[in-house]
């Protein structure tokens, strides 16, 4: 007979449940029975748990990765068969009939006379001339190396590693400990998860740049309990760290003093395993 009340009392607890939910969301929140998500009532569905917003943010691949050798194989193998199958251009016709004009003054009957009255008044710029002309244009151009030399060694700087996404991490008091983590600040009562994740990134000191925030919901959490010694004196059980995905836009930020720009594979010296575990699924590859 037990099995039957516990059933009529757990129908009873939603029914209230809903009911207050109705009475308190208004009318659109009565309409699907779902209440209005607060800053209060984050609060009070944290409970004994400590909320935090973290902002996870990567700069993307500025340039492309060097070929493989199969990838170059198979782009000079496209380019050649595109050459084969291409009409000529303007340039390649032009050169074609520069080599017919200089053929015909060459000529041993060659009658100047003959020529056309724009040809007889002005010389010939080869076609060979400006490709002379261009292949010394192009050598004062040079193109900047894709390592930069030590730059590539000093993980404060955002512009290393150019070919791969990187990570950035800011070092924070927790407890005694000095840690690397992303950029994380308790949450506040009457702001949202994503508003508390933004003013960790600006709150950082020496960081100045623009990011842009993909989307509005979690894309990961980390939680862990606290040491009873702590718990005792702090009230709370443990700490939930909600992290949020971000995007470096714009011009790259000059080194910070307490942040470092990891590679993928570089985020194991610097990050406990269990926290790693919870960031790696959602970082990008681009």
């Amino acid at each position: 007979m037990a099995a039957p009340r516990l059933r009529m009392a757990a129908g009873r607890c939603f029914y209230q449940v809903f009911r207050l939910s109705r009475s308190a969301g208004g009318a659109a929140a009565g309409r699907t029975g779902i209440r209005r998500f607060s800053g209060a009532a984050a609060q009070h569905a944290a409970g004994p748990w400590r909320l935090l917003g973290a902002a996870c943010v990567q700069r993307l691949a500025v340039i492309s990765e060097e070929q493989r050798p199969m990838e170059a194989r198979f782009s000079e193998l496209m380019h050649q068969m595109e050459l084969e199958r291409s009409l000529m251009s303007d340039h390649e016709l032009r050169l074609l009939d520069d080599k017919k004009k200089l053929k015909r003054r060459q000529a041993v009957d060659y009658d100047s006379e003959e020529e056309e009255d724009e040809d007889r008044d002005q010389d010939i710029i080869l076609t060979q001339d400006l490709e002379d002309a261009w292949e010394q244009r192009r050598k004062l151009f040079h193109t900047q190396p894709r390592v930069q030399g030590d730059v590539d060694v000093r993980v404060e700087r955002s512009d290393r590693w150019l070919t791969e996404p990187l990570v950035l991490l800011t070092q924070q008091e927790v407890g005694a400990d000095r840690l690397w983590l992303l950029p994380q600040t308790p949450w506040e009562a009457g702001e949202t998860l994503k508003t508390t994740a933004q003013r960790a990134l600006s709150s950082t000191p020496g960081l100045e740049m623009q990011t842009v925030f993909l989307g509005s919901a979690p894309c990961g959490l980390y939680k862990y309990r606290l040491p009873r010694a702590v718990r005792g004196s702090e009230g709370v059980t443990g700490v939930k760290v909600f992290f949020f995905k971000a995007v470096l836009r714009g011009a790259l930020p000059p080194p910070g003093p307490s942040s470092i720009w990891a590679r993928k594979s570089e985020l194991k010296d610097y990050l406990k395993p269990s926290y790693l575990d919870k960031i790696r699924p959602f970082l990008l590859d681009l």
